[in-house]
């Protein structure tokens, strides 16, 4: 695998740096909700703005903008763009509301007794909100990039 084709990959490149801006600012943004740092946010799912939604997002839109808006990877682009944005803010939040109340279960049937499993994830999903704040992050981050390296 050549290394400097792979850092000139205009898109890949877009859809990273979009991805890595979402989960920096997840930490801030929690901070302003929570008046407190939580660094774990770095690697986990779930938050404001929606990395994966910004990563499809701004690869997408930096597939259009460099090869073309005709091309068929950028309608491949968008339609896969579509699924993740659809499954981060409804499948997998409704994943994450299944899991608390599953929690909520077991605390309740064992109550006094120590529990040794783990809960169950909560924050796998994200609320339309954050979803679309990770669609614009991605447009963003792919628009910037391509007015300064085009």
């Amino acid at each position: 695998m050549n290394l400097i084709a792979l850092f000139q990959n205009k898109a890949l490149i877009a859809g990273l740096i979009a991805w890595a801006l979402a989960q920096l600012i997840k930490i801030p943004l929690d901070y302003l909700r929570t008046r407190r740092w939580n660094w774990a946010l770095l690697f986990t799912t779930g938050g404001m703005p929606s990395s994966h939604s910004a990563l499809v997002t701004a690869t997408t839109l930096a597939i259009g903008l460099y090869y073309g808006f005709d091309s068929p990877i950028f309608a491949l682009g968008v339609a896969i763009t579509m699924i993740v944005t659809y499954d981060a803010a409804g499948v997998r939040q409704q994943a994450g509301i299944h899991a608390q109340r599953i929690n909520v279960i077991f605390e309740e049937l064992l109550r006094g007794h120590p529990i040794n499993e783990r809960d169950l994830k909560i924050v796998l999903g994200h609320t339309p909100l954050e979803v679309t704040g990770g669609i614009l992050l991605g447009l963003v981050v792919a628009t910037s990039q391509w007015l300064v390296w085009n």
